[in-house]
């Protein structure tokens, strides 16, 4: 018999793992199905969404620094077809150095989600790496001992329900770089269906 998910962050905490779920994880099971069936350009909706909440926590731990915001702007503009991936990648890359600069391990959990769902804007395979670490930073700000069970609940909750908006979003016109742009709904799914595991 599996452990539960609870067990599995559990025995995680007690291994000292720098992350604490994992994307395969049963917690995850109705997230990563819903994620499989979107198109690419809701996955990016989605993550970038959610992105916007973890700048806001992270100007808690880093109120002048800019980098996680910059991050933010540059996928957005990079999906928007207003940025480069160069100066994109960099941007992601910068907040990623930032989880390095701190001794909390929320803090590094959160930028790590934040350029996690910076990526999905170059690739789905990013998809489920905002909840994990996220997740992580949750269970992170609760303590080994805390009470988080219920939180991490209903945080998978707020991903399900934001999912179900950005599919409804994909659909409303937007501007969107070329690599974005329409193709036939066909590939759109094949497209998400294949990196997303």
């Amino acid at each position: 018999m599996t452990p539960d998910w609870q067990d599995a962050v559990r025995v995680r905490l007690h291994r000292k793992n720098a992350l604490l779920f994992h994307p395969q994880d049963d917690l995850l099971g109705e997230l990563r199905q819903k994620l499989h069936g979107l198109s690419r350009r809701a996955c990016v909706l989605w993550a970038l969404s959610l992105a916007e909440e973890t700048v806001r926590a992270l100007a808690a731990f880093f109120p002048a620094d800019l980098r996680p915001a910059d991050a933010l702007a540059a996928a957005s503009g990079w999906a928007a077809g207003e940025c480069t991936m160069a100066r994109a990648r960099r941007a992601i890359l910068a907040c990623h150095a930032l989880a390095k600069e701190t001794d909390s391990a929320e803090a590094a959990a959160l930028c790590h989600a934040l350029g996690q769902a910076c990526s999905v804007v170059h690739t789905p395979r990013h998809v489920l790496g905002l909840p994990v670490y996220e997740l992580t930073a949750l269970v992170r700000r609760s303590g080994a001992d805390g009470a988080w069970e219920s939180s991490v609940r209903a945080r998978v909750g707020a991903y399900l329900a934001a999912a179900d908006r950005a599919e409804r979003e994909a659909r409303l016109p937007r501007r969107w770089a070329p690599f974005l742009q329409d193709r036939s709904a066909a590939a759109d799914a094949s497209t998400s269906k294949e990196v997303i595991s």
